[in-house]
């Protein structure tokens, strides 16, 4: 059950973020130039990365709604539901008619769809991880939690297969009709992915407190009085993936094609590298957080991330392909995989089972919303005003060293169990039980 559990998180997680990064990477280098009004090229471009950050204020709502779902009717029915959301939205964003053609409606269309694109990614990391960390076996959790991540590099590494040979054609035929068919493409994918989510189990933790009668009636009030200090806690930690994130894969596509003159092919092309190692680096990372521990393995990654924050863009600059590829394999890949990699069982550890997938997605989702989809705009904008990157490497390394502070302050729940199958009961206590 846990091999057929974590391929379907794993799946599951690749289709919903193909959907998502592919907003990504149209925001950085197609919608600014068809559902915005010719003009100002900078401020369409921060008009398109601002439709993007919409996305990740809609997350934490995503994250709440769907997490006291998941923590009252189960893990495996909240996303079953999200995956349909997000192909749905998908599916018609590759349809909206231009600004030409409709006008202000066709950027009104895309921020609805886009909110509702935010609304399902929002409890999906938080689901996929949680699935398989309640059901992996004691002493493997970090291995068997950080393996559905490396589906968002599955959804990145599809979206970029697909959106890639669509660069090549002819701007004119690029523009209008090009980039909607990977959209498209949303709505086919659909049926693979339910089928795959139906025919999991319920998670044992979940199971077992239903059984006992322990579900909370209102998860997100039961985390805000008994385990807020938590809360707190996995905020600052996932503020550290977020920058090594989106700096590489959103602000970077449009910095290497606007600022340094690059083909967009570069920068897609290097998404497609550094994900591609991402299958093999998160879980070595998950796996190495359960021999070393949670908190120095994710604090590894955070001091690399912030190392390399201005060798990142001095790397950019040189308009090198393969020192391109350097950069963003770096930060994207090793640095944010150490992160993501231990931070997937980190979180699940601080909250008990009544009140786990409301607290783990709350913390991840407001802090995407803060320092996620934000960054790109914040980074284009500061770039334009400074006429360089320095700026914006040291949000990235003052950013780093928050998420190391959280991460310094939540405790190593390796030893927790999280049911009966594990040969204990479910331990994690909340703060004012402890």
């Amino acid at each position: 059950m846990i091999r057929r559990v974590v391929s379907a998180s794993t799946i599951g997680t690749a289709l919903e973020w193909y959907d998502f990064m592919l907003y990504g990477t149209a925001a950085a280098l197609v919608f600014g130039k068809v559902f915005f009004p010719e003009g100002d090229p900078l401020a369409a471009t921060l008009a398109s990365l601002g439709t993007f950050a919409v996305g990740f204020f809609a997350r934490p709502i995503g994250g709440l709604l769907f997490g006291h779902l998941g923590d009252r009717h189960g893990r495996r029915f909240v996303l079953v539901v999200t995956l349909t959301v997000m192909a749905v939205s998908s599916t018609a964003i590759g349809l909206i008619p231009d600004y030409a053609s409709i006008g202000v409606a066709a950027p009104v269309l895309l921020v609805l769809l886009r909110v509702t694109q935010g609304l399902g990614a929002g409890a999906e990391y938080a689901g996929g991880a949680l699935m398989a960390a309640e059901h992996a076996p004691p002493g493997r959790r970090g291995l068997f939690a950080a393996i559905p991540p490396t589906g968002n590099a599955l959804g990145v590494i599809l979206a970029a297969l697909v959106f890639t040979p669509f660069t090549w054609l002819p701007e004119d035929a690029f523009l209008s009709w090009g980039w909607r068919v990977p959209f498209l493409v949303s709505i086919l994918i659909l049926p693979v992915g339910l089928y795959i989510r139906s025919r999991v189990d319920e998670t044992p933790a979940f199971t077992e407190t239903v059984e006992a009668g322990d579900r909370s009636r209102a998860p997100l009030v039961a985390v805000l009085r008994e385990a807020p200090g938590s809360l707190v806690k996995s905020f600052l930690v996932s503020v550290g993936p977020n920058v090594a994130t989106y700096i590489p894969s959103v602000y970077a596509l449009s910095y290497v094609t606007d600022n340094v003159g690059l083909a967009a092919a570069v920068a897609t092309g290097g998404l497609l590298v550094a994900n591609t190692i991402k299958l093999v680096t998160l879980p070595l990372s998950g796996a190495l957080s359960d021999r070393l521990g949670r908190k120095p393995v994710f604090i590894a990654g955070a001091t690399l991330c912030a190392v390399a924050a201005f060798p990142f863009f001095w790397l950019l600059d040189t308009g090198n392909t393969m020192l391109v590829w350097l950069a963003m394999v770096v930060v994207l890949t090793f640095a944010n995989d150490l992160m993501l990699g231990s931070q997937a069982s980190m979180l699940p550890e601080q909250f008990p089972t009544r009140m786990r997938f409301t607290g783990v997605a709350a913390a991840r989702e407001l802090a995407a919303a803060a320092a996620g989809g934000t960054l790109p705009f914040i980074a284009a904008f500061l770039t334009a005003r400074t006429q360089g990157t320095w700026a914006i490497s040291a949000l990235m390394v003052v950013m780093c060293a928050i998420a190391v502070a959280g991460a310094l302050g939540v405790r190593d729940g390796r030893s927790i169990p999280f049911s009966s199958g594990s040969g204990v009961r479910d331990t994690a206590p909340a703060e004012r039980g402890r």
